[in-house]
This record gives structure tokens, sequence and C-alpha cells, in this order.
């Protein structure tokens, strides 16, 4: 058998009633909802379990409400001694993947994520900055585009390089305009604008990045006991001091999730486990390799299922 991979989702992935019916049936994985309760002040775990969607969807209570719902899952996951040679998160997962090292305490990931997601919103005034996904266009040919568009019309950059074909841009509304506009003249297969808050994981977001500079050096990160592969270099990463740095980079850099998974193939992962609502990140790598195993977790039937594979020499 060869190595494991845990991976764990970023903003989007978030569901209404995420992690409830675990919460119910095991008080380990509640005491981590009251925790995160506890440690932000007020009651995340309801607008998890009973929403509105509006208010779960919102940057500021989504990125903490996953975090917390993929750790609450992990703590029932890691009841099975089932150990990953490497982590790794995609964009706000990255710090669910911290938290899953060791590098990071449950109480500062979430009340970090919290404060994340306020400069992020904070950034940008609304409605200025946007996101789309550009299907069928490579990134040299694309990155051509940007670069034009940026000198001409506003700015805009890649912001998430998922897998082959499917790459998200960020930036000014008109820069993401016409970057579609000239991506699509250029052989793009599509050009999907994306019901985003912001125009994450571009330049427009080195204001935010400069507030969580500030906050991370008050914040005790240590070395990470799993390798974490950063969203930035697409390498591992555990030094703490290392780890600060990237993660203020993250903020304004594009995630190089492609390339991440490629590593980790090339270095012996062929067991991508996915922990946290949905499935996004397992159907990424499927595009990357289809010969890999791939598991997402979100509830004890996935959990069982997910063991008795491992278990029993994977299908």
């Amino acid at each position: 058998m060869g190595k494991i991979a845990l991976l764990f989702p970023g903003q989007g992935s978030q569901t209404v009633g995420m992690g409830k019916e675990l919460a119910v049936s095991d008080q380990k994985v509640a005491d981590i909802f009251s925790e995160a309760d506890k440690a932000l002040q007020f009651p995340l775990s309801s607008v998890i379990f009973e929403g509105p969607k509006e208010k779960l969807t919102l940057t500021t209570n989504a990125q903490p409400a996953l975090l917390t719902t993929s750790i609450a899952i992990l703590q029932k996951f890691t009841e099975f001694n089932i150990k990953p040679d490497f982590v790794a998160g995609h964009s706000l997962g990255e710090y669910t993947a911290l938290v899953a090292a060791n590098a990071l305490s449950f109480t500062d990931g979430v009340q970090i994520v919290h404060k994340r997601g306020e400069f992020m919103e904070d950034a940008v005034p609304h409605g200025q900055g946007t996101m789309a996904a550009i299907l069928g266009m490579d990134r040299e040919k694309l990155t051509e585009i940007t670069e034009k568009v940026t000198e001409t019309v506003g700015s805009v950059q890649l912001a998430n390089l998922n897998c082959p074909g499917q790459i998200v841009i960020s930036g000014t509304k008109d820069g993401v305009d016409k970057a579609c506009e000239l991506a699509k003249e250029n052989g793009a297969r599509r050009a999907i604008p994306l019901e985003v808050s912001g125009p994450f994981h571009s330049r427009l977001m080195e204001p935010a990045s400069n507030r969580l500079h500030k906050l991370l050096t008050t914040v005790n990160i240590r070395n990470a006991e799993i390798p974490v592969i950063s969203n930035v270099t697409a390498k591992p990463v555990q030094d703490a001091e290392e780890i600060k740095q990237l993660l203020v980079q993250q903020l304004f850099s594009p995630v190089l999730w492609e390339d991440s998974i490629r590593y980790l193939l090339e270095n012996g992962v062929d067991t991508f486990i996915e922990i946290g609502p949905g499935k996004v990140l397992t159907g990424l790598v499927k595009k990357i390799d289809r010969t890999v195993h791939t598991f997402a977790i979100f509830d004890e039937e996935s959990i069982n299922h997910t063991v008795r594979e491992l278990e029993g020499g994977k299908s």
C-alpha cells in the first residue's frame, strides 16, 4: 500500500447541517463545535447546524465553520488510527491541515480564520472585485492574457490552478470580465463567473495579508508533525517560521492545487482522503490522476466505509 494524504476543503464547500449527525451521536465531536463557539464567543455551531444559508455563506462565518466541521470529522476518523503521510488543504483548508498536523491549536485556528475572513471582506469594497473559472485553457496562455489585461484594463491574476483545464482567475470586476472575453476568443471552452464576495488570491488581497501578518505574529505556530503541502509552493513545509510566511503570501498568491497533487503523486501517495463536506477535492484529484484511490468522508457511514476499504486493502 502506498502513502496516504488527507485533504481539507476550502470555502464554497459549506452546507447547512454539516457535521450535525456526528455531533449528535458522538460527545467528542460535539465538544469541538462547543469549543469553536467558546473561541469565537458566538454560537457558530447553530449557524452551521441550522443556517440560514446566507449567514453560513458569509466569509467570516464560512471559514471557521469549515475548519470546525472538518476537524470534528477528523476527530472521529482518528479513532481508527489511520496515520497520514501528508496533509493538504485548498486555500482556507490549509489552516485545517495545519491544525491536523498540530502546527496550530484548534482554538487559534478558528480565531485566525474568522479574522482572515473579515480581513478578506474588508480588503476590497463589495462589488469591485470578482472571480471566474476558465475551462479548457493552459496556464501559460491564460497568464499572458491576464498580464495584458492588468496593464490595460484592470488588475487580474490566476488564483486557483485546480486541475488540467480548470483555472480560476481573480481581480477587479473590469479586469476579470475582459480576461474572460479574451480567454474565450483565444480558445477557452468556457468562462464561468463565480458567486464570491471578493477577489481572493489576487494582488487586491495585499491589504488583508498585511493585517494577517500582524495577527500571526501574536499566535503560537509550532513545527508541523506531518508535512503540510503549501498552496504557495506546492511543496511540503514543517518549519513554524516558514509556515507563517507562507500563510501571509497565500492570501494574494495562486493556490497551486494541481501542482500540490502532482507532488504527492510523485512522492508515493496513492490514497487521498477528503475530510469535510462535499467531494470537490477528490473530484479534482481524479481529474489529475484517475488511477488513485479517493475517499470523501463527511458522516459516520462514509467514515466506516473508508476504514473498511483501507483495512481490507483498497478496492
